[in-house]
């Protein structure tokens, strides 16, 4: 009998630690989806522009620069994403993971036009369809020499702890250090900016960024699936493009002389 009870609670207990992990799992789930999946647009604001091949003001291109450029055109603005044919490369060989695309909006009106490329996302298609923010500038230079500074103070203390790696550790750290000095100048000089275009400033450009560290982000796919939407003044206008555009699809770029 003292056994059957025993039994009993055992079992009652696994079913309740069952129900607390369904719940708990439950739970995390609803938050990453609500974090992960874009806001639906309200009512009163316009639908999503798309970037379509084919279609009316619509124009892709592959540059002897080594980019592929998607273009839409509309009576009052046109935006230009330039993606580089070797982005996936390049993510993997930064200080600091990231994936970096280049916007040019061009305003056509004769009033005033607002862009804001802190509302931007980068949706990974292939990974969940995983929606990562664009990355602002000040707090990601912020924490990138945070890290340069934490790699000093570790570099400090291999020495010390091992002084025959001297000259090893320390011009390793030179190179960090002249790397991050580069990228921290590239994101105060060619981030793109939040500004109000007008008929005297129609034009702006520069390189808007979205973290990879992500746990949902494992080895890049063949080929990659992204969406990119960026918002212009009220509307948000969608680009879908993959990394190549075409199967076995190469790009040879012009050598600077």
């Amino acid at each position: 009998m003292l056994r059957s009870l025993e039994t009993r609670l055992a079992v009652i207990a696994a079913m309740s630690a069952l129900r607390k992990l369904f719940l708990a799992t439950s739970i995390a789930l609803a938050a990453f989806l609500s974090s992960s999946l874009p806001v639906a647009w309200s009512k009163d604001k316009p639908p999503p522009l798309r970037w379509v091949e084919g279609q009316p003001g619509c124009t892709f291109s592959r540059d002897d620069d080594g980019k592929y450029r998607y273009a839409l055109w509309t009576d009052n603005y046109g935006i230009i994403l330039a993606v580089d044919s070797q982005e996936l490369d390049k993510v993997r060989h930064r200080i600091e993971p990231f994936f970096s695309v280049h916007i040019t909006v061009r305003y056509r009106g004769n009033q005033t036009l607002e862009v804001d490329a802190a509302r931007a996302t980068l949706e990974f298609i292939k990974h969940f369809k995983l929606v990562q923010s664009s990355l602002d500038p000040e707090g990601f230079a912020s924490q990138t020499q945070n890290d340069a500074d934490e790699l000093e103070f570790q570099t400090e203390r291999d020495v010390k702890k091992h002084p025959e790696r001297k000259e090893e550790r320390e011009k390793y750290l030179q190179t960090y250090q002249k790397e991050v000095a580069e990228f921290l100048d590239f994101l105060t000089q060619r981030s793109f900016p939040m500004t109000e275009l007008n008929p005297s400033q129609p034009e702006i450009s520069g390189w808007v960024l979205f973290s990879t560290r992500n746990k949902w982000l494992g080895e890049w796919k063949k080929p990659e699936e992204f969406l990119l939407r960026f918002p212009i003044a009220d509307q948000i206008v969608e680009f879908p493009f993959e990394l190549p555009p075409q199967k076995g699809d190469l790009i040879l770029r012009k050598r600077t002389p």
